[in-house]
């Protein structure tokens, strides 16, 4: 007994030995952390999570990985200087990350140009990988197009002929709206859109918004609104009773990042997509949840299982591409599959879509806290168009 734990220590040893010799793979990672941290420093924290636990395993191929991490404040030309400084002056192999779409957009076309694979973590617009999608852009996260379409398939349950939008005036809002009415139309032929409201983003004046979905006499309310721009036009609507006796369908408002916050104000019985970790019983989500209370000391948000995801599409391709080539990698990357504690995911050939999915549900108090309840986990592979259809929206050459 004592020769095999002699030989098993010597074995670990001889692997951290190699790690610690070995150049690490160093991977770029840009985010909007000071712009909305409700978000994003879960989403490092699960990105961390993930790179201990890959590194403690013995890295990829007997090499580190290392992420150079960096703040782009929310704004886009931030990001893409920091993107070719990760480049030209770090080394990185690859660039992952990004939270806001426009920002997003941008470190894509930067990929672009520059010849260099992006995966992009968190930006919902359907454009990055349909209309402006590049050979370079790969995204984790479920689309506006997924999620709305998931929303409108419950919208179609109801008997809501007359509805309002609310959105943040910028590419995912825009994009949400969209993918919104495209599918519920179809779904519903006789449904109406009576008005729209375009906020600005993180600048909502609520009072003005509220009054004007309130004079357009919706029968229900489709709201891409998050952050703090949701806080105010939920308290807003509640006061001036907006939403009594109507439906409400609302993007994201699930996600523990925008619920939590409301405590006692969270609305009731609301239509969202976002993330019940408290009631997910799997035995993958359940590693999960304990290895990241245990790290961190705080529970679980949608971010945390975004930053998890990417870090283990991270680890994913590179062991199936066996180089860091940028050409390697994105061979590597299309029609790659992968476990996560949600269920495998694969990015799709035909766009770089992953398949990654969500849950829907309604919002509900409890015990004081806002949570999602009769929910249930939607794949994202049921509400992505077809591979050729998905193609046919991509550029040509």
């Amino acid at each position: 007994m004592t020769f095999v734990r002699t030989i098993a220590t010597a074995m670990l040893l001889s692997v951290f030995a190699s790690l610690a010799n070995a150049e690490p793979i160093k991977i770029g990672e840009i985010n909007s952390y000071t712009r909305l941290p409700a978000f994003t420093e879960p989403y490092k924290k699960g990105w961390q999570l993930a790179l201990e636990e890959i590194n403690a395993s013995g890295g990829i191929n007997g090499r580190s990985v290392e992420i150079i991490s960096r703040d782009d404040a929310g704004k886009p030309g931030n990001a893409v200087k920091i993107a070719e400084e990760l480049i030209r002056r770090d080394n990185v192999v690859m660039l992952t990350g990004t939270f806001f779409s426009h920002i997003g957009l941008a470190v894509s076309d930067f990929a672009k140009q520059n010849k260099v694979m992006f995966l992009a973590s968190e930006p919902l617009t359907d454009a990055l990988v349909w209309s402006k999608g590049n050979d370079y852009t790969f995204r984790l996260r479920p689309s506006t197009y997924m999620q709305a379409a998931m929303l409108a398939a419950e919208a179609a349950k109801t008997d809501a002929v007359k509805w309002a939008t609310v959105a943040p005036n910028y590419a995912y809002g825009k994009d949400a709206v969209a993918a919104f009415k495209q599918v519920l139309t179809k779904l519903k032929p006789e449904v109406k859109f009576v008005d729209e409201q375009w906020p600005a983003l993180f600048k909502i004046d609520a009072g003005v918004t509220v009054r004007a979905l309130e004079k357009s006499k919706p029968d229900a309310i489709y709201n891409v609104t998050f952050g703090p721009d949701l806080g105010s036009f939920v308290r807003e609507g509640t006061v001036r009773g907006l939403f009594k006796d109507r439906t409400v369908v609302s993007l994201l408002t699930g996600e523990p990042e925008y619920l939590e916050p409301l405590k006692d104000e969270a609305p009731k019985g609301w239509i969202v997509t976002g993330y019940p970790w408290y009631a997910i019983d799997t035995p993958e989500h359940n590693a999960f949840r304990k290895a990241y209370e245990a790290r961190w000391n705080e529970s679980l948000k949608m971010g945390s299982m975004v930053g998890y995801n990417m870090m283990l599409s991270v680890a994913a391709v590179l062991k199936e591409a066996k180089s860091t080539d940028t050409n390697a990698l994105i061979a590597a990357m299309k029609g790659l599959t992968h476990d996560t504690p949600m269920e495998p995911i694969t990015y799709r050939d035909a766009d770089h879509q992953a398949t990654m999915g969500s849950w829907v549900g309604k919002t509900d108090v409890i015990d004081g806290k806002g949570q999602m309840t009769n929910w249930r986990f939607i794949d994202g592979a049921s509400v992505l168009p077809s591979p050729e259809d998905a193609k046919a929206m991509r550029p040509k050459g």
